[in-house]
């Protein structure tokens, strides 16, 4: 092309680019801004002499902070282009030091495709040595962020940055070959993972980002040498072999196919052939490496509670009849001996539980004379318990020291979760220790009651299955269950008092909850009506429920304060305001009691405990408008009641405003809450129900008036703004009419909350606030990101119009506004996702306070404090005991799948919210169960 022609296309661009661009690239169409920037990213790429210059670049710049994810995408994914070529580097040296900072804040974009996209332009960047390892600090926070597909492009450039060091400009050819060795890369990571050390959980995210793309963390034959330190090249710290030992374990768990970190979305997972033939070499590989060293790292870390548990688990992934194939019979035994040996050296429960599956899954995956070894080996395990319990009660009862005891109920109780034990006898003993000794320690009560507890389910379960059902065997549970009922029952009765520690009382009135909802559960009249088991089924008293309640309430009051201190403390998750909440809920969702009493007490407790409690009485609420439709409006109401009478009695304490007082804004509030359940297209379907409340609450308001007229400003008015205008005219016209001879001028103050309540009605009446055609504005939904203050819009002084300038600034204020509708919307996000595990919250919270997120190998010192609070929110569930029952009576190996994720839990929450809550329970008596039942009569 001849010069004269390229002059006239450049001519033809610039015109285009001034009578065109400039004025279509902010226009009101997303879409239209995006078509020009795309455009303008290939000019630049196409005609570098004309375009590549800071006139141009700076509308990239600019639209980076463009409303529309789409469009800041797309000035990304120019700006990649740009990058791309070596030479329009230079060129871009002033573009990138103004606008470095704000393609670093799009890494933790709201949009996750355009994060995604600005780690990869960071990428090159740092491809570049544009970036210093200081700029990289907040982008190692997002390692452990919770959309996967951010974590995993924050892994990969940690893998290039940190681990393969492809961008250091230092590597010779030689030196690069060394430094591709499996050794180096896992000191490297050893090194990161040191940031991470105090918390397992965040290690596991960090090992997951990076796996993809480390193989070093695959080389199995590298890493068993090197925790035995075979390797003397590398020395390993006690840490950094704990930190090894964890990648050993989440590696093998990942080269099988296992998810380490839960998918926000719990989708099971599907392979394909070819997938699930990798997975099996993988486990090969696994097992032929390891089969000869394994004893000796058993041994090596026997008595390192920190090790064991991830240690010992590593034989879940092995091919068992491998050690048959290769004449490695004795190495096996001697493995299942070591694993017997770790249960009785430790007694936490990582490691006991760790161990209990290990040698579970040797004696029913493996074959022949070596499942009959490891089924002898775990039988041998059960009479060494049971012959230490004996002896532990007995010296307890003659007033030695309880430790034994507490440590051996501890085994029993993580043997019981996976297993039927055979305990009859122990039974008894337990049933008198509890009589005999008044002064046992609260945490040694607590497993005595789970373990008598789970002794009556797996009997029952051994009924429900059974092919004939006995007498005896029906006598005998009544009277196990009975005797459990008096042991509970005398707790409810004579709640724990403080000993030594204040928080051992709580934990024990915890188990009494859950376990005695538990057994209420298990036992409830529906699962056994028109059955030949039809005795089983019970329901408690009255008098009991309220009991029952009392004790539940105290424990929901327990202070947050009290919570973190025990952050640490093993099976907490089991014993917290939220595993409280559940138990109570789960008798209604279930219909194991009647509802008229327990249901409004839990829902008049919706806003007092914080958001995970609240999202529990949610949830409920959900499930009840979905059985009990009918009863639903009653049940609201009740509650509302029952918030008022506690203001009420709060208030006549003291002296103080009553409509000020936090007892009656948190009865406003929960009315709020109550009446934020109608919301969309549900106003119309229940809009008879909500005028039910409105009229039934009105009818209360005014008895004995007007004492009660609070309450239609603290309860009623919450639900009269869900009503149509027609149906407030009607409340209007009731409620004035309800006045009618009436002088309100005795007593203005008391007939005040009367008038607001009026005023505000007609003011609703008057602005037509109600429905209009059903419609409501729908708000932004997305990934909540941090606010940041922009910066780098003003590329050059005096080269940009106040008019664009404004533009801008319009654009990002659009954007800001975006991000508050996402924080307002947050709280109406659903359960499944809003939910996410206190175990990673507090760990992201504490592990920010000791690290800031930094990593000492990048030297970053500038990630952001507040990183956890905006990630994860909420508290977890747990109701672990149960769950496995629940995998064991139904088939459903839930313990397997879901196990590992036992501290993470969003899946946790899930499939405990969904069991719990009435759509599957443990030790349901479907169909073919009871005609089982009938037939075998």
């Amino acid at each position: 092309m001849t010069h004269e022609k390229i002059t006239v296309i450049e001519e033809m661009m610039r015109k285009t680019f001034t009578g065109l661009f400039v004025h279509r690239y902010r226009d009101v169409d997303p879409n239209i801004r995006m078509a020009c920037i795309e455009s303008l990213g290939v000019w630049i790429v196409s005609y570098p002499s004309l375009f590549l210059q800071d006139l141009y670049l700076k509308y990239l710049g600019w639209t980076l902070n463009d409303k529309s994810a789409g469009v800041r995408k797309t000035s990304i994914l120019a700006l990649q282009n740009l990058y791309e070529v070596d030479d329009n580097v230079p060129s871009l040296g002033l573009f990138t030091e103004r606008f470095s900072n704000r393609m670093i804040e799009l890494a933790d974009d709201i949009d996750v495709s355009v994060a995604v996209a600005a780690i990869g332009l960071v990428k090159q960047l740092l491809r570049h040595q544009l970036l210093s390892d200081d700029d990289l600090g907040p982008l190692y926070d997002l390692l452990i962020d919770e959309p996967a597909e951010i974590r995993h492009a924050i892994g990969a450039l940690v893998y290039d940055h940190l681990i393969a060091q492809k961008f250091s400009s230092s590597q010779s050819g030689s030196k690069s070959d060394e430094n591709d060795s499996s050794e180096v890369h896992l000191g490297r990571m050893l090194q990161i993972l040191r940031e991470f050390s105090t918390d397992p959980i965040l290690c596991t995210y960090v090992i997951d980002d990076v796996w993809d793309y480390m193989k070093a963390m695959k080389d199995w034959k590298c890493i068993v040498p090197m925790l035995l330190d075979e390797n003397p090249l590398i020395e390993l710290t006690d840490v950094d072999a704990t930190n090894l030992v964890r990648l050993l374990y989440a590696s093998a768990r990942k080269a099988v196919g296992e998810r380490i970190v839960p998918a926000t979305d719990n989708r099971k997972q599907y392979y394909n052939k070819a997938q699930k033939e990798i997975f099996e070499n993988n486990r090969r590989d696994i097992t032929v490496a390891m089969m000869k060293n394994f004893p000796q790292l058993l041994r090596k870390f026997m008595a390192d509670k920190a090790k064991v548990p991830s240690l010992v688990e590593i034989i879940l992934y092995f091919k068992l009849e491998l050690y048959s194939l290769k004449r490695q019979e004795q190495n096996f035994k001697t493995v299942l001996q070591l694993i017997k040996d770790a249960f009785f050296k430790h007694g936490e429960k990582d490691a006991l539980r760790s161990c209990v599956k290990a040698i579970i899954f040797c004696s029913t995956e493996s074959q022949g004379e070596l499942q009959d070894f490891a089924q002898n080996k775990l039988k041998e395990l059960e009479d060494e318990l049971m012959t230490k319990l004996k002896s532990a009660i007995k010296e307890v009862a003659e007033g030695d020291d309880e430790y034994s005891l507490l440590v051996n109920l501890k085994r029993l109780y993580e043997l019981q979760l996976a297993k039927s034990v055979p305990i009859e006898s122990l039974f008894e003993d337990m049933t008198s220790i509890l009589g005999k000794s008044t002064n046992l320690d609260h945490e040694v009560v607590g497993f005595l009651l789970l373990n008598m507890y789970l002794h009556v389910a797996w009997c029952l379960q051994c009924i429900i299955n059974g092919e004939n059902i006995s007498e005896a065997s029906l006598t005998s549970l009544l009277s196990k269950r009975t005797t459990l009922f008096e042991q509970l029952e005398y707790f409810l009765h004579n709640p724990p008092k403080s000993q030594e520690d204040g928080k051992k009382v709580n934990l024990l009135a915890c188990r009494v909850c859950t376990i005695l909802a538990e057994m209420w559960c298990l036992f409830r009249k529906t699962n056994f009506s028109s059955t030949k088991l039809e005795g089983l089924g019970f329901c408690p008293g009255a008098s009991i429920l309220q009991k029952f309640w009392e004790l539940c309430e105290q424990q929901l009051s327990v202070p947050d304060e009290t919570e973190d201190e025990d952050l640490n403390k093993e099976y907490i998750e089991e014993t917290n305001r939220d595993a409280v909440m559940i138990a109570a809920a789960k008798l209604i969702a279930t219909h194991t009691v009647p509802k008229e009493f327990l249901g409004p007490e839990i829902i008049s407790h919706f806003v007092m405990h914080g958001p995970s409690v609240a999202e529990i009485v949610k949830h409920l609420i959900t499930v009840l408008k979905k059985t009990a439709t009918d009863d639903v409006p009653g049940l609201l109401l009740e509650a509302l009641k029952r918030a008022y009478h506690r203001h009420v009695e709060e208030v006549s304490k003291r002296d103080d405003d009553s409509s000020s007082s936090k007892s009656f804004l948190d009865c406003k509030d929960l009315a709020s809450r109550l009446s934020g359940t109608f919301v969309g297209a549900a106003r119309n379907k229940h809009r008879a129900d909500i005028l039910q409340i409105v009229r039934d609450a009105v009818a209360f308001s005014f008895i004995d008036a007007p004492k009660q007229l609070p309450f239609l400003e603290g309860a009623v008015l919450q639900f009269v703004s869900k009503l149509p205008n027609s149906d407030v005219l009607d409340i209007l016209k009731d409620v004035q009419k309800r006045i009618e001879n009436v002088n309100t001028d005795e007593d203005p103050s008391g007939w005040r909350p009367y008038h607001i309540f009026v005023n505000t009605l007609r003011e609703k009446y008057a602005k037509n606030d109600g429905f209009q055609d059903g419609k409501e504005v729908v708000k932004r939904r997305g990934r909540p990101r941090k606010r940041r203050n922009i910066q780098g819009k003003k590329l050059f002084d005096g080269q940009v119009s106040s008019e664009e300038e404004d533009s801008i600034s319009a654009s990002d204020q659009d954007a800001q506004d975006g991000e508050e509708e996402q924080e307002e919307e947050a709280e109406e996000v659903p359960l499944i996702h809003s939910l996410r595990s206190s175990s990673k919250s507090r760990s992201l919270r504490v592990s920010r306070q000791e690290s800031r997120g930094q990593m000492k190998t990048a030297d970053s010192g500038k990630a952001s404090q507040d990183k956890a609070a905006s990630r994860t929110s909420g508290t977890e569930i747990s109701s672990y005991h149960g769950l496995k029952l629940y995998s064991i009576i139904s088939g459903q190996d839930i313990q397997k799948n879901y196990s590992p994720y036992i501290q993470l839990g969003s899946t946790r929450t899930r499939y405990i919210l969904e069991y719990l809550f009435g759509q599957q329970t443990w030790f349901q008596l479907n169909l073919m169960t009871v005609q089982k039942i009938d037939h075998s009569g």
